[in-house]
């Protein structure tokens, strides 16, 4: 890597930055987990301070697992909203519980895939886990993302690209500080624009504040799984829980093992051999399992603070710890939740266009930089049936494949789909290797 991993070097260490500054990029890393974060809660039925404070936790549990190597922030995972919508339908809180449950078994089973890491070694592992499919499934990630962003820009597109417009243009010709915080400034000016052109919006935001407390508890007893064992069990329900919502990890622990290789790729850093994927994943699922005993939705890493890390450059885990600390703090505050609650969807839209766009790129990057060769008809049909399946499930009627009551996503299918015909198809030479220099499933050089 010679003088381009020094000067990254300089780069990833956050301290030369000064604490003013490494705040102000936690804050930012904060925002731009936020409106996912709590539209999961908003969809589901859970709580949004509870969300957010086992947003933070589990961000910092991951990050104690894994050595506080890796930059990632753990917010709602989406992959698990047909898991609840079937055990507790309109979000009833008399059965949410008890889909808790279901999700706190299926983040164990990460613990199950983390150990067959460390018994069998990275390098047999990642054969089943090569560029050719990585990169698509990572492509994949934010394609399927993008229709979110452009349903939020349509509630305002002069809102929304004002937010494209000033992250742009801070990222490309700003100075100093203001350079490595176009996600936050974009979030700021559009958000206040919006306020004061659209008297809608500043009502919105006036009577949500207006009418929240100032502090308050973001853990509530009958929302926990331990409420559901105060008596009154339906041992029936518990079951058709787990049998429900666990076979959904398997989906999510591939798509754990993506967003690892788009930080890992974003960062140029090999985080999937140190600290290994065994700790990820157990990182990933103990977090979920934490938050959704206490009435959290399942956590995962978050593609959002992906594109921020790519946007920024800066690297350094301990910034992602400060979001994780903001988060913790804010969900003790019912009114700020409720300043950012009401944050113009267009805003929102317009920041999650660029996000999701630096993840596809990020997956262009891969396999690129990895010289996947398409002219190999093996490649061209494990590629081609990843991006399709992934997004045109997406975007169907259903928007996934059902198999009984359980709901498998599109890019959940497509990352099953990839990983299976990489294995079984003739031709596969990919072989993991980890050199002096640090070849991995994803090229590091630059």
């Amino acid at each position: 890597m010679g003088n381009s991993q020094k000067a990254n070097d300089v780069i990833y260490d956050a301290r030369s930055l000064g604490t003013p500054k490494m705040l102000v990029l936690g804050l930012q890393h904060m925002f731009a987990m936020f409106g996912a974060t709590v539209l999961v809660p908003a969809l589901t039925g859970l709580d949004v301070a509870t969300t957010l404070l086992f947003a933070g936790l589990g961000t910092l549990l991951f990050h104690f697992i894994t050595g506080r190597k890796v930059p990632a922030f753990l917010g709602s995972s989406f992959a698990f909203i047909g898991g609840y919508a079937a055990i507790a339908p309109n979000g009833d809180p008399a059965l949410l519980p008890y889909a808790c449950f279901g999700v706190a078994i299926a983040g164990l089973m990460y613990a199950v895939l983390a150990a067959l890491f460390k018994a069998f070694g990275v390098k047999k592992v990642m054969r089943y886990f090569p560029p050719i499919v990585t990169g698509p499934i990572i492509i994949a990630i934010g394609l399927t993302l993008s229709s979110s962003a452009i349903a939020n820009c349509e509630s305002s597109w002069f809102i929304a690209v004002v937010a494209i417009v000033v992250v742009i243009g801070f990222n490309m010709w700003g100075k100093g500080m203001a350079k490595i915080v176009p996600i936050l400034l974009g979030v700021l000016v559009s958000y206040i624009l919006a306020v004061i052109i659209d008297p809608s919006a500043r009502a919105n935001v006036a009577s949500a504040v207006s009418q929240a407390k100032w502090f308050g508890l973001p853990i509530y007893w009958n929302r926990t799984v331990f409420s559901i064992f105060n008596g009154n069990l339906d041992t029936s329900l518990l079951w058709t829980s787990v049998l429900t919502i666990v076979p959904l990890s398997l989906a999510t622990m591939v798509e754990h093992i993506g967003d690892i290789c788009a930080i890992s790729s974003t960062c140029e850093r090999n985080y999937m051999q140190d600290p290994g994927f065994n700790r990820t994943l157990l990182g990933d699922g103990l977090a979920t399992t934490l938050a959704s005993i206490f009435g959290a939705p399942a956590n995962t890493t978050y593609g959002e603070n992906t594109g921020v890390l790519a946007l920024t450059k800066v690297y350094d885990p301990r910034v992602i710890r400060i979001a994780a600390v903001f988060a913790i703090v804010f969900s003790f505050c019912p009114k700020f939740a409720a300043l950012v609650s009401a944050m113009p969807t267009a805003t929102i839209g317009g920041v999650s266009l660029i996000l999701y766009g630096m993840i596809s790129a990020v997956g262009v990057r891969n396999v690129v930089e990895n010289k996947v060769d398409f002219t190999n008809s093996r490649n061209v049909i494990i590629a081609a049936l990843i991006l399709v399946l992934a997004i045109g499930i997406n975007y169907s009627s259903s928007g996934a494949i059902k198999l009984g009551v359980v709901s498998f996503s599109g890019l959940a299918v497509a990352s099953i789909v990839g990983i299976l015909l990489n294995a079984l198809l003739p031709g596969k030479d990919y072989e993991f290797v980890q050199e002096d220099e640090g070849s991995t499933s994803v090229n590091f050089k630059v």
